[in-house]
Parts: structure tokens; C-alpha cells; sequence
């Protein structure tokens, strides 16, 4: 069952007078509407939020009543144009927020989190400067410390707090990112379980995932298998350099 009316009108009313005391200074998120959002995944709604840190407007898509869940299934997707809209190959983004999308809809309740964070926080502009730089021979990683960027800007101080007002006391995150794990546990999210994410690669997209395994700690098997969270070893791909090789034994 999705939220009701009542619920709707009740979280509307609580967050017009929500001063956020309980949640510090730096960060203060408000509900700012809610509506219905059939779509060709499921029954969803659609929840916009306002806040005072990025001034972005971030939006859950939830399915079935979230408010007051435990464990609920729960995605953070931090937006991609190229990906989300246009298909690009480059990336994973557009099949992980699909995939996402159909995981939940088939959940009794589950949500994602559609969080405005271009590029990994760098902006759409950036991004594409970052693409450019990729297109010479530099892996994202490199491209972002070239521009002047930490390998991932995002911040998930907000995404806490919308997981908050919408009431939610524990979920289970899907992802294959444990710092984005760590984090959120830190803003206080009490996460019950990592529901590995991994989808098939393809030729443009290969190395750029294999950079966020070797670099960022992602945990991606190449043979669409789960990496766990325990498994120190890295992957080893055919036509790997003998230095990248070394650089992943370096890390075993």
C-alpha cells in the first residue's frame, strides 16, 4: 500500500514548521510535495525535498508505505544525464537506476534516493571536461584530480536526511560502494544489510568500472559474480598491463 492521504498531509504539515533541531546546523531537509508516479517499473511516489546545504532539489521515489519501515530496499542514485537520459555507454548509471527501479517495484516497500550529484559531485560541466580528458587516456579518477576534484565529491549528509523525514528506520542498501556504507552509517542511518548491485559491463564501460574497483574500492567482479565485502582480492582482467597487475597485487 502506498502512502496515504493522510500520511501525505500529515508529513506536508510536520515539514512547513520543521526547523531541523535535531539534526545540527549544517544541513536542515524539508519535505516540499508528494505526488503519484505510476511508471513501467511499478506503482511508485514521488517525494521533491528542498534543503539549506547544496540548494538542489533531490527527490525519493518510493514504493508502497516507507514511513516508519524497517529494512526497507534502498538505493542512492546520484543523477546522470548522459546516462539516465540519453543511454550513454560510458557508464553503468542508466542500468543501475533501472535495475534499482525494478528490484523495488516487486518489494512490499523500497526507495530510491535521486540525488542531484552530477559527475560524482562535480557538476554536468565537469563532467563532460573530465569525459574529454578520458578521451586522451586518463581513467576518471585521474581526470577528476586533474581538474582540481577529489575522485568523488558526493556528500551524503542530505540523503540522511531525507531518509529521516520520510521516517525510515533502517534499510538495506544496495550498492558496491562501502564508503558510501561507511558514511551513511556515520550521519547515523542504521543500515541492516549490503545488497550487492552488480550489472554486465560493456566495452565502453569496462576500464571505467575497473577503475572504480582498483581505485575507489567498488566492490565489482568482472564475471557478473558478487564481490563480497570481505574478499581482498582485486580483479585481474585479459590485456592487462603488467604494472596495472602489480598495482592490484600491491593491494591484496
Amino acid at each position: 500500500m502506498p502512502l496515504t492521504k493522510l500520511q501525505i498531509k500529515d508529513l506536508l504539515d510536520e515539514n512547513r514548521q520543521h526547523e531541523c533541531d535535531n539534526f545540527g546546523h549544517e544541513v536542515c531537509v524539508s519535505i516540499a510535495a508528494i505526488a503519484d508516479l505510476p511508471s513501467r517499473f511499478g506503482e511508485f511516489q514521488i517525494v521533491a525535498f528542498t534543503n539549506n546545504f547544496d540548494g538542489k532539489e533531490h527527490i525519493a521515489i518510493i514504493h508502497g508505505d516507507v514511513s516508519g519501515g524497517e529494512e526497507v530496499l534502498t538505493r542512492l542514485h546520484s543523477e546522470c544525464l548522459t546516462g539516465d537520459a540519453i543511454g550513454s555507454l560510458r557508464c553503468d548509471c542508466r542500468d543501475q537506476l533501472q535495475s534499482a527501479l525494478q528490484q523495488i517495484g516487486e518489494e512490499e516497500k523500497g526507495i530510491v534516493l535521486y540525488m542531484r550529484q552530477e559527475g560524482r559531485g562535480i557538476g554536468l560541466v565537469n563532467k563532460i571536461r573530465a569525459y574529454g580528458l578520458q578521451d586522451y587516456g586518463m581513467d576518471t579518477v585521474e581526470a577528476n584530480l586533474a581538474l582540481g576534484f577529489r575522485d568523488d565529491e558526493r556528500e551524503y549528509g542530505v540523503a540522511a536526511h531525507m531518509l529521516a523525514s520520510l521516517k525510515i528506520k533502517s534499510i538495506r542498501l544496495m550498492t558496491n560502494n562501502p564508503r558510501k556504507m561507511d558514511e551513511l552509517k556515520n550521519l547515523g542511518v542504521n543500515i541492516t544489510e549490503r545488497v550487492p548491485h552488480v550489472l554486465p559491463t560493456n566495452e565502453h564501460n569496462e576500464f571505467y568500472l575497473l577503475t572504480k574497483a582498483l581505485k575507489s574500492g567498488h566492490l565489482i567482479d568482472f564475471h557478473g559474480k558478487e564481490h563480497m565485502l570481505e574478499q581482498s582480492d582485486r580483479p585481474i582482467l585479459e590485456g592487462m598491463t603488467d604494472a596495472q597487475i602489480k598495482e592490484i597485487e600491491s593491494h591484496q
